[in-house]
Formats: C-alpha cells, sequence, structure tokens
C-alpha cells in the first residue's frame, strides 16, 4: 500500500493538523504520514516520538481526504443481525482484530430485522462511508437471498451463506459438528436421540438438524420428530417440559447452548436427573456451558477464528490475489466437547 500525506485539509474545526504534529515531534510531515500508515521505514525512537505527540494534540486523520488520495479508505464494513448474540458478537470481535493487525479500521451497521430491504440500508450506510469492503453476517436465508441484490461497487465476504456464487463463504462444520454430537450419544448406548432444533429459515438451525438426522439414519436409529424453539434458553425450557414427560427420552442434541440450559432446568424440576436419567448436550460452547449442573457437553466452534478467516479473504480480495480463482465455502472444522451432561442410558449404567 502506498503511503498517503494528507494535507492541512485534514483539519476538523480548529483541531491539529499534521504540521502541528510534525513540528512538535521535530520530523517531516512525510515522517508522520509513514508512521500513521505503519511503514516499518520508520525508527523505533521517531515512531515514539510522533505517536506521542498524535496523542498530545489530539491528531486526527482525515480518512475521507486520505480515501480521496489512495482511493482507499482502510475501513471495512460489516452487515450483522443480532450483534449482541453469542455467535455473531464474538465473529464481529474476531474480524475487528484481525482487521487491526491487517491496517484496516471495521464500521459495523447492525440489522434490527431480517429480509433483503434491511439488509440493502445497511450496506448503503457503509458504502456512502467509501468501505473498501464488506462483510455480512448472514445466519438467515433471508439475507443469504439479499446478497443476490448487493451493488458490485466493492469486494464482499459471507459469514454462513450466500446465494451470490461471486460471494466466498466463511462458516463452521455445523453439520459435521451436530452429526458428531448425535453419534456420541448414540456410542453411549441411547436408542436414539431426541432434537431441540432451531428456528426455520435460520441455516444453523438447518446445517444442525442435517447433522442430527444423517446420524440418526445411518445408524439405522429411530427419527423422532424435532422440536423447534427460537435459540432462547425459555423455549428450551417449555420443550424440555414437553420432553421431560415421557420416559422414552434419554437423550437430547440441542441445537444451541441457550436451549440446553433451559432443558436442564426443565430435566430438574421434573425429576429428571442429567445424565443418569437423561443425556444432554448442545452446540456453541458459550462460556457459561462450563458451569451449568452438570457442565454442559457441546460442540465448540471457534467464532473468533471465522472473523478472522474473514478478514484473510477479503484483504487477499482487496489486494487483487483471488482474482480468477474459483471461490469455494471455508469450512472450519467444529470440536466436541464431553463433560458430564452426556453419559450411558439409564438400561446401560448397571450393565457390565
Amino acid at each position: 500500500m502506498g503511503e498517503t500525506e494528507p494535507t492541512d485539509t485534514d483539519q476538523h474545526g480548529g483541531a491539529a493538523v499534521m504540521r502541528d504534529v510534525a513540528r512538535m515531534a521535530g520530523v517531516s510531515k512525510q515522517t508522520v504520514s509513514r508512521v500513521l500508515n505503519g511503514s516499518p521505514a520508520v525508527r523505533p525512537e521517531t515512531r515514539t516520538r510522533v505517536l506521542a505527540a498524535v496523542a498530545e494534540l489530539g491528531y486526527l486523520p482525515n480518512q475521507a481526504a486520505r480515501a480521496l488520495t489512495t482511493g482507499e479508505s482502510r475501513t471495512i464494513g460489516v452487515i450483522a443481525y443480532d450483534v449482541a448474540d453469542f455467535g455473531p458478537a464474538n465473529v464481529v470481535q474476531g474480524i475487528a482484530l484481525a482487521a487491526q493487525e491487517t491496517g484496516y479500521m471495521v464500521s459495523v451497521a447492525p440489522m434490527r430485522s431480517l429480509g433483503a430491504l434491511p439488509v440493502r440500508e445497511a450496506a448503503n450506510r457503509l458504502l456512502e462511508r467509501s468501505v473498501d469492503g464488506l462483510i455480512t453476517i448472514a445466519p438467515h436465508r433471508d439475507i443469504a437471498e439479499a446478497l443476490l441484490d448487493l451493488p458490485r461497487k466493492v469486494p464482499v465476504v459471507a459469514v454462513d451463506a450466500s446465494l451470490d456464487p461471486r460471494v466466498p463463504v466463511i462458516a463452521a462444520e455445523q453439520l459435521e459438528g451436530s452429526r458428531r454430537a448425535t453419534e456420541q450419544l448414540l456410542h453411549l448406548g441411547h436408542r436414539t436421540v431426541h432434537h431441540l432444533a432451531g428456528p426455520r429459515g435460520w441455516i444453523a438451525s438447518g446445517l444442525r438438524r442435517d447433522g442430527w438426522l444423517a446420524a440418526l439414519v445411518a445408524a439405522g436409529a429411530p427419527v423422532p420428530e424435532p422440536l423447534v424453539g427460537d435459540w432462547t434458553a425459555a423455549s428450551g425450557y417449555e420443550l424440555g417440559r414437553v420432553l421431560a414427560t415421557d420416559p422414552e427420552v434419554t437423550a437430547v442434541h440441542a441445537a444451541n447452548d441457550q436451549m440446553a440450559v433451559g432443558l436442564l432446568r426443565a430435566l430438574y424440576e421434573s425429576g429428571r436427573r442429567v445424565p443418569e436419567h437423561v443425556s444432554v448436550i448442545g452446540f456453541d460452547d458459550v462460556p457459561e456451558a462450563a458451569y451449568t449442573i452438570p457442565p454442559l457437553s457441546t460442540v465448540r466452534v471457534n467464532f473468533a477464528d471465522i472473523g478472522r478467516r474473514c478478514i484473510s479473504v477479503l484483504v487477499e480480495q482487496l489486494r487483487g490475489g483471488a482474482t480468477g480463482r474459483p471461490l469455494r465455502p471455508w469450512l472450519l472444522p467444529t470440536e466436541l466437547v464431553v463433560r458430564a451432561s452426556t453419559g450411558r442410558p439409564p438400561a446401560a449404567q448397571d450393565g457390565p
């Protein structure tokens, strides 16, 4: 990346300009520019002096002026739904940290609802800021479809899904993770495994349900009708109260940890002990999963690594490295984490 030398148009009202920083640090404006652009061709003591002057003067480089000079804003836009949720929040954090390491800033445009219109509005807000690229955290099919309508002014990377073959996708191996979780319960001796599924239309719901189903079919096990929740502990609790009334239920795979937590409470209140009477396994490995009673077995997703991979793929596009190469999903492995909430079924506990 070339160095930029914003001029005295960098002022914000009466704020300090680059000339002021250069004068205080005893260097040229070109040296200040090199420091601000992260150039390695600056002696450490000079860099320290320049950064001290920047901090003392409160100097803020004008990103708009820099974009005019280089054609780059050094900013990546992120379109995200439900950024307060554990998964999206950790993906955004991974994006932000990786972007910082590569010299980019991140601007997040959260969506309050699903659908094509909120996606377009969020994209327009970011494009108005001259972002160099876009990352969409697209956990729902409506968002994946909306990517088809995005203007192709900048490169785009999608988390979870995209129907646009030009958009590379970064995702966890959710189907494989759910299959392994279900197989774990079957290997313990359970006749079958019930499923608390996520809401319809969500990419994760479908993949995790498909993994559960594939394991049952491959084992020749009965396939119970899945119960559909909404990702919350409250829905896991309500559906868990239904499962708790069925003495044939000895194993449950919940599509996320929050629903599994609600299920644990429902089983506790009904007198069904975990794992002595019912084994439970979740998905995601939220921090609280290790501290439930009993600690929750689950499938770990490295959400921060998904965010980091988004940046590496997007920056490669920005640098022209992906030109002419076929795009494919980047599937990152999940990890089965076995804790105390899974065990042998009641009929096998007294056996050899």
